[in-house]
């Protein structure tokens, strides 16, 4: 799926949750999810705010926390926490082909999305032969990336 189709169903996705759920799609709101969809993959609320108020310099850090709260509990966003303090969020994977997991450096911060299929084969018979039935998971892998080993090396020379 190209990514305005992506971008597309996420949208149909958010609207008919929120009109299950009684919300007005508002101005501030579209300036929000317009910003988050064409902005980096792992961003913070207040890097989403600074974003959205270049192109609204009236929206608000409560307005933002809100908006990607509703886009998580729509589902067309994923909130994540890797140990470095903020919460960050990210485009909900639409489907089985997108699905991807992380790397997370413990020292730069990092964060490098991969897919593994073996990983994923694991995965799905170690649920089977304990009887689990699987609806997602996570797979974070925390470590030190290969930038930050050889600054490390260099620093011991």
């Amino acid at each position: 799926m190209g990514e305005a189709s992506a971008h597309d169903s996420l949208n149909a996705r958010l609207n008919a949750y929120m009109d299950k759920k009684g919300l007005r799609s508002t101005g501030q709101r579209r300036t929000i999810a317009d910003t988050f969809f064409n902005g980096p993959r792992h961003i913070t609320i207040e890097e989403l705010l600074s974003r959205a108020r270049q192109a609204d310099p009236r929206i608000g850090y409560a307005t933002v926390y809100r908006t990607l709260k509703l886009f998580s509990e729509s589902g067309i966003a994923n909130e994540h926490n890797f140990g470095d303090g903020p919460t960050r969020y990210e485009l909900a994977d639409e489907g089985d082909d997108h699905h991807h997991d992380h790397l997370i450096c413990l020292e730069c911060r990092r964060i490098i999305e991969f897919h593994d299929e073996a990983i994923e084969e694991l995965q799905a018979k170690l649920a089977a032969r304990l009887g689990f039935e699987m609806a997602s998971h996570k797979h974070e892998i925390y470590g030190v990336c290969d930038t930050c080993q050889k600054a490390r090396a260099k620093k011991k020379r």
